[in-house]
């Protein structure tokens, strides 16, 4: 009886109900996070340590079916790539610009490295190559590239090859502790400040050519005497800049800034431009001056500068001009700040739900403007589904479209993280224009990450635990080996040149180590690093020409040398 009395404990540990697959996950993920404060000469491996815990719990015969895990494991990572998309997307085409083409090519390098290190060790070691590509797709846990490698080979010999899946579980956790100890190794041999990288990326942020810079001007030029602000803004068409006070000789004081203001000379003017436009609003206008900004705020002034939060969801899309603030009330918007970034208020500007407009004007008509705007932050808190569901929706569709290549038998697929990542990225940059709120908090965006990350952690740590040590001692110890210098040594070679040559920022280059390995572990770790958006960054800036490299290398592999 009392046995009796025990069978729901033990079908709760080592069953294959709902409870017990959520509980085991949820068990996985609390023991991995556990160990994860662990630190050895003051570094962690943070919550990759799920990823053993699964093996652990899987060896000791608490497993999930497969179908179940597979499920869990593949959400997982949709909500933590939609989340890093969300996150990145408002300045990744800005960043690409930057950087972007370097980057990918730094990837590519990697991909291509890793490549040619499979085939010298498949005619070293005389290993199949089907079993060298699932030792490959391991050491760089690409789980979409062992699909397409099985997928092609079943589709050419009408059977498959287990080797394929056996040598990706081998080399799997050894993959992702050896991207993170070349993310180390790097560190190590440059002697890498984390502090002073992330300074520096953000100066590089704040110097870019979106950022807005502060300008004193003098009034010199003839052709613009007697002319209006929206004239001088007519003239200087495609010019990002907006001015914001004026010192009218004639009247000695500062006044704020409305269309009909006009400039006469010797006037001083304050303007707010992108970099890119200094040199023809210096040219159009007249002299810089230096005054310090506090200058253009006199002590009894009756305006001032202030931050207003835009939390009505109509304004999202409507552009600074539209939103016709200086004519109503005699204001004037400087900059808008977006996802840690600042922008200059151009006309043209499309604002969107949770930007932050720094609005100049005197204190009855910046209560005005507050009641326009909104400036309501607990609106902002709570959470807009629609465009993350949407999303999802919209990624899994995109990354399930066969992608023809010539010569190749099987269409390459972006897979169900590719899809996600892409569409997370245009909708946070572009959903305003469809009329999609697609801002969510900090907060939110980082759990929804992490628990993402946790999930698909726990779920590869339980698959992958499924006969491992049984395959470690029939030989496939040498694939742990063959996997981690697959690993190492093209993240290593690339590593140092990006760093040493190229001079590339320690947090982006983590971030792009990442991203050309699609792992999300290694991703984790570096966002740990810093709290600046650099990894993230570079990680979701190489991670779409990655996977889909991954994916077309491990059916090439297999078409080419088996």
């Amino acid at each position: 009886m009392f046995l009796l009395e025990m069978d729901w404990l033990s079908n709760l540990f080592i069953g294959t109900g709902v409870g017990h697959s959520i509980m085991l996950v949820a068990l996985t993920i609390t023991i991995g996070l556990l160990l994860a404060k662990v630190k050895i000469a003051g570094v962690s491996l943070g919550v990759t340590f799920i990823l053993f815990a699964g093996i652990v719990f899987a060896e000791m015969g608490m497993k999930i079916h497969p179908d179940v895990v597979h499920f869990f494991q593949e959400f997982g990572l949709i909500l933590f790539v939609f989340s890093i998309g969300m996150q990145v997307g408002p300045s990744f085409f800005e960043n690409f610009r930057s950087g972007g083409a370097q980057l990918n090519m730094l990837a590519v390098a990697i991909v291509l490295l890793g490549v040619g290190v499979t085939i010298g060790l498949k005619f070293l070691t005389g290993e199949s190559m089907s079993t060298m590509v699932g030792i490959m797709q391991g050491a760089i846990t690409n789980t979409p590239g062992l699909g397409a490698a099985q997928q092609t080979f079943n589709d050419l010999y009408g059977e498959g090859d287990p080797s394929i899946g056996q040598g990706y579980a081998v080399a799997y956790p050894l993959g992702v502790l050896g991207i993170i100890i070349s993310i180390m190794l790097i560190r190590f041999l440059f002697k890498v400040s984390i502090p002073k990288e992330a300074t520096k990326h953000n100066g590089e942020m704040q110097d870019g050519e979106m950022t807005p810079t502060p300008l004193s001007l003098e009034v010199k030029n003839p052709s613009i005497f007697g002319k209006t602000v929206q004239q001088l803004s007519e003239l200087l068409t495609g010019q990002h800049f907006v001015v914001s006070r004026i010192y009218k000789k004639g009247k000695n004081e500062i006044e704020t800034v409305g269309p009909e203001t006009i400039l006469e000379e010797d006037d001083k003017i304050f303007v707010i431009t992108q970099e890119d436009s200094h040199e023809a609003v210096e040219a159009m206008v007249g002299n810089v001056i230096q005054m310090d900004r506090t200058q253009w705020i006199p002590n009894r002034s009756n305006f001032s500068a202030h931050r207003f939060v835009v939390s009505k969801e109509k304004l999202t899309g409507k552009t600074i001009s539209q939103l016709n603030l200086r004519a109503l009330y005699g204001v004037t918007i400087t900059r808008i700040e977006r996802a840690g970034l600042e922008f200059v208020a151009s006309p043209d500007f499309r604002i969107q739900f949770g930007d932050t407009l720094v609005v100049v004007g005197s204190d009855p008509a910046l209560q005005n403007v507050e009641k326009v705007l909104g400036n309501a932050e607990r609106h902002l808190n709570h959470p807009n589904l629609i465009a993350i569901f949407l999303g999802i929706v919209l990624g899994i569709i995109l990354g399930s479209i066969p992608i023809p290549i010539p010569g190749v038998p099987q269409p390459i697929k972006l897979g169900l993280a590719g899809g996600p990542l892409i569409v997370a990225i245009l909708l946070s940059r572009f959903g305003y224009r469809y009329g999609l709120i697609t801002y969510t908090t900090t907060s939110a965006n980082l759990m929804l990450r992490e628990i993402g990350i946790c999930i698909f952690l726990a779920c590869v740590g339980l698959n992958a635990g499924n006969g491992f040590i049984d395959t470690i001692v029939n030989g496939g110890y040498w694939w742990i080996l063959y996997g981690f210098i697959i690993t190492i040594v093209p993240l290593i070679i690339v590593g140092i040149f990006a760093r040493a040559v190229l001079k590339i920022n320690y947090l982006t280059l983590a971030g792009m180590m990442s991203g050309s390995t699609t792992d999300p572990p290694a991703l984790a770790y570096a966002n740990s690093l810093s709290d600046c958006s650099a990894a993230q960054v570079g990680y979701a800036t190489v991670y779409p020409l990655t996977m889909f490299m991954r994916v077309l290398m491990a059916q090439l592999l297999i078409l080419f040398f088996t």
